[in-house]
Protein backbone atom coordinates (compact mmCIF):
# COMPACT_ATOMS: atom_id res chain seq x y z
CA UNK A 1 0.00 0.00 0.00
CA UNK A 2 2.53 2.08 1.22
CA UNK A 3 5.18 1.29 -2.04
CA UNK A 4 3.74 2.89 -4.72
CA UNK A 5 3.50 5.97 -2.66
CA UNK A 6 7.75 5.83 -2.59
CA UNK A 7 8.27 4.29 -5.84
CA UNK A 8 6.18 7.33 -7.19
CA UNK A 9 8.17 9.72 -5.32
CA UNK A 10 11.88 8.64 -5.30
CA UNK A 11 11.05 8.68 -9.44
CA UNK A 12 9.60 12.54 -8.93
CA UNK A 13 12.47 13.27 -7.18
CA UNK A 14 15.56 11.75 -9.45
CA UNK A 15 13.40 13.87 -12.18
CA UNK A 16 14.30 16.66 -10.26
CA UNK A 17 17.63 15.68 -10.47
CA UNK A 18 17.54 14.85 -13.97
CA UNK A 19 16.13 18.36 -15.05
CA UNK A 20 19.01 20.11 -12.79
CA UNK A 21 21.74 18.00 -14.85
CA UNK A 22 19.71 19.59 -17.71
CA UNK A 23 19.71 23.18 -16.33
CA UNK A 24 23.69 23.10 -15.40
CA UNK A 25 24.66 21.76 -18.85
CA UNK A 26 22.94 25.19 -20.31
CA UNK A 27 25.88 27.15 -17.94
CA UNK A 28 28.88 28.04 -19.57
CA UNK A 29 31.91 27.12 -17.42
CA UNK A 30 35.37 27.26 -18.58
CA UNK A 31 34.94 26.06 -21.78
CA UNK A 32 32.34 26.84 -23.88
CA UNK A 33 29.43 23.66 -24.59
CA UNK A 34 26.86 23.63 -27.37
CA UNK A 35 24.48 22.90 -25.16
CA UNK A 36 24.34 26.94 -24.53
CA UNK A 37 23.00 27.41 -27.97
CA UNK A 38 20.69 23.90 -28.35
CA UNK A 39 17.85 26.00 -26.99
CA UNK A 40 17.51 28.48 -30.15
CA UNK A 41 15.02 27.64 -32.36
CA UNK A 42 15.11 29.23 -36.11
CA UNK A 43 12.02 29.12 -38.41
CA UNK A 44 12.72 26.85 -40.76
CA UNK A 45 10.00 26.51 -43.72
CA UNK A 46 7.35 27.52 -41.26
CA UNK A 47 8.16 25.54 -38.35
CA UNK A 48 10.44 26.39 -35.47
CA UNK A 49 13.66 24.20 -35.30
CA UNK A 50 16.06 23.60 -32.97
CA UNK A 51 19.18 25.08 -33.65
CA UNK A 52 21.12 21.29 -33.51
CA UNK A 53 18.42 19.83 -35.93
CA UNK A 54 19.53 21.98 -38.58
CA UNK A 55 23.17 21.15 -38.98
CA UNK A 56 25.95 19.73 -36.91
CA UNK A 57 27.29 21.99 -34.21
CA UNK A 58 31.23 21.28 -32.85
CA UNK A 59 33.64 22.87 -30.21
CA UNK A 60 37.18 23.29 -31.96
CA UNK A 61 38.58 24.59 -28.76
CA UNK A 62 37.33 26.04 -25.56
CA UNK A 63 35.99 29.48 -26.44
CA UNK A 64 33.98 28.69 -30.40
CA UNK A 65 31.12 27.24 -31.20
CA UNK A 66 31.16 26.28 -35.04
CA UNK A 67 27.69 25.62 -36.65
CA UNK A 68 27.68 23.58 -39.84
CA UNK A 69 24.20 23.69 -41.56
CA UNK A 70 23.50 20.63 -44.01
CA UNK A 71 21.53 23.36 -45.79
CA UNK A 72 23.56 26.50 -46.46
CA UNK A 73 20.28 28.50 -47.16
CA UNK A 74 19.62 29.00 -43.24
CA UNK A 75 23.04 30.38 -42.60
CA UNK A 76 20.97 33.93 -42.32
CA UNK A 77 18.44 32.28 -40.47
CA UNK A 78 20.84 30.83 -37.97
CA UNK A 79 22.80 34.36 -37.69
CA UNK A 80 19.58 36.27 -36.94
CA UNK A 81 18.15 33.15 -34.37
CA UNK A 82 21.31 34.26 -32.47
CA UNK A 83 21.90 37.59 -32.14
CA UNK A 84 17.93 37.83 -31.00
CA UNK A 85 18.92 35.10 -28.42
CA UNK A 86 21.02 37.72 -27.24
CA UNK A 87 23.93 35.11 -25.85
CA UNK A 88 26.51 37.30 -25.63
CA UNK A 89 28.42 36.75 -28.50
CA UNK A 90 28.20 38.19 -32.50
CA UNK A 91 28.06 35.46 -34.66
CA UNK A 92 30.20 35.56 -37.83
CA UNK A 93 29.53 33.81 -41.10
CA UNK A 94 32.25 31.82 -43.34
CA UNK A 95 30.04 30.90 -45.78
CA UNK A 96 30.18 27.16 -44.72
CA UNK A 97 28.87 27.80 -41.23
CA UNK A 98 28.26 30.12 -38.48
CA UNK A 99 31.57 30.66 -36.15
CA UNK A 100 30.69 32.07 -32.75
CA UNK A 101 33.20 33.05 -30.49
CA UNK A 102 32.96 33.56 -26.85
CA UNK A 103 35.50 35.51 -24.58
CA UNK A 104 37.20 33.86 -21.80
CA UNK A 105 34.79 33.89 -18.81
CA UNK A 106 35.88 36.97 -16.25
CA UNK A 107 35.96 36.56 -12.49
CA UNK A 108 32.76 38.35 -12.00
CA UNK A 109 31.20 36.47 -15.06
CA UNK A 110 32.31 33.56 -13.06
CA UNK A 111 30.78 34.25 -10.08
CA UNK A 112 27.64 35.43 -11.91
CA UNK A 113 27.30 31.80 -13.41
CA UNK A 114 27.89 30.11 -9.99
CA UNK A 115 25.01 32.26 -8.23
CA UNK A 116 23.03 31.20 -11.10
CA UNK A 117 24.01 27.71 -10.65
CA UNK A 118 23.18 27.88 -6.55
CA UNK A 119 19.65 29.55 -7.58
CA UNK A 120 18.76 26.30 -10.24
CA UNK A 121 20.03 23.94 -7.25
CA UNK A 122 17.50 25.65 -4.59
CA UNK A 123 14.75 25.56 -7.33
CA UNK A 124 15.85 21.51 -7.56
CA UNK A 125 15.79 21.54 -3.72
CA UNK A 126 11.71 23.06 -3.75
CA UNK A 127 11.02 20.39 -6.28
CA UNK A 128 12.16 17.87 -4.26
CA UNK A 129 10.75 18.90 -1.09
CA UNK A 130 7.22 19.27 -3.03
CA UNK A 131 7.55 16.00 -3.83
CA UNK A 132 8.11 15.04 0.03
CA UNK A 133 5.08 17.20 0.77
CA UNK A 134 2.85 15.33 -1.43
CA UNK A 135 4.14 11.91 -0.57
CA UNK A 136 3.22 12.96 3.24
CA UNK A 137 -0.39 14.02 2.38
CA UNK A 138 -1.16 10.67 0.82
CA UNK A 139 0.72 8.78 3.90
CA UNK A 140 -1.84 11.18 6.20
CA UNK A 141 -4.68 10.52 4.05
CA UNK A 142 -3.93 6.72 3.97
CA UNK A 143 -4.08 6.62 8.52
CA UNK A 144 -7.19 8.88 8.31
CA UNK A 145 -8.53 6.23 6.62
CA UNK A 146 -7.36 3.92 8.78
CA UNK A 147 -5.37 2.23 5.82
CA UNK A 148 -2.60 1.76 7.58
CA UNK A 149 -1.40 2.09 11.52
CA UNK A 150 -0.44 5.38 13.30
CA UNK A 151 3.40 3.05 13.48
CA UNK A 152 3.21 2.66 9.70
CA UNK A 153 2.33 6.25 8.65
CA UNK A 154 5.16 7.34 11.36
CA UNK A 155 7.67 5.09 9.47
CA UNK A 156 6.39 6.23 6.18
CA UNK A 157 7.28 9.54 6.94
CA UNK A 158 10.81 8.79 8.10
CA UNK A 159 11.30 6.64 4.48
CA UNK A 160 10.12 9.70 2.64
CA UNK A 161 12.21 11.78 4.79
CA UNK A 162 14.73 9.32 3.55
CA UNK A 163 14.42 10.01 0.24
CA UNK A 164 14.35 13.75 0.22
CA UNK A 165 17.30 13.51 2.36
CA UNK A 166 19.63 11.33 -0.54
CA UNK A 167 17.62 13.81 -2.88
CA UNK A 168 19.02 16.80 -1.39
CA UNK A 169 22.45 15.21 -0.98
CA UNK A 170 22.43 14.19 -4.83
CA UNK A 171 21.88 17.92 -5.50
CA UNK A 172 24.27 19.34 -2.89
CA UNK A 173 27.21 17.48 -4.59
CA UNK A 174 26.05 18.31 -8.52
CA UNK A 175 26.06 22.06 -7.03
CA UNK A 176 29.59 21.58 -5.65
CA UNK A 177 31.06 19.58 -8.90
CA UNK A 178 29.71 22.43 -10.68
CA UNK A 179 30.84 25.64 -9.09
CA UNK A 180 34.36 23.89 -8.97
CA UNK A 181 33.87 23.93 -12.40
CA UNK A 182 32.93 27.05 -13.11
CA UNK A 183 35.50 28.84 -10.91
CA UNK A 184 38.20 26.68 -11.79
CA UNK A 185 40.20 29.04 -13.94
Amino acid sequence: MLQPIYSAAKEHMQRCVEALKHDFSTLRTGRVSAKIIESIKIDYFGASTPINALGSLTTPDANTIVITPWDKSTLKEIEKAINLANIGVNPSNNGAGVILSFPPMTQEQRKESAKHAKAMAEKAKVAARNVRQEANNKIKKLEKEKQITEDESKKAHETVQKLTDETIGHIDKYLADKEADILKI
